[in-house]
């Protein structure tokens, strides 16, 4: 007869860091570690996929006990940035002065412009 140690699932486990994965990579992390996702933010978690988490609960490297309940969210909250999305900084600035610094000042077309100084009559 043979026999074979099997050793116990530890008690408590590591929460990922999963700021910054979409949300169908947040789950398969957290599941790895054996911990659920929930997302109060989302009613159709179980459907997001591309969204990016920007907030969890526990923070990452907390122990915690198997199968507990990671929180994420997708939206800033209020007065945390206003979950504007991503915003790239928009170089060249546009330049200052509106229109008039873009166009041309009005003139007549068929005004007869003098070159030599001296005007016929």
């Amino acid at each position: 007869m043979t026999s074979v140690h099997i050793t116990p699932k530890t008690p408590e486990v590591r929460v990922p860091r999963l700021v910054g994965l979409m949300a169908v990579d947040a789950r398969e992390t957290a599941q790895a570690q054996g911990l659920l996702v929930n997302a109060p933010d989302r009613q159709d978690f179980h459907r997001t996929v591309v969204d990016y988490v920007v907030r969890q609960y526990p923070q990452p490297g907390a122990e915690v006990p198997r199968d507990s309940v990671v929180y994420v969210w997708f939206d800033f909250g209020p007065g945390d940035g206003g979950g504007g999305g991503i915003r790239e900084p928009r170089l060249p600035k546009p330049p200052r002065g509106g229109l008039q610094r873009e166009l041309d000042e009005p003139h007549d077309p068929y005004a007869v412009r003098c070159t030599t100084g001296f005007s016929s009559p």
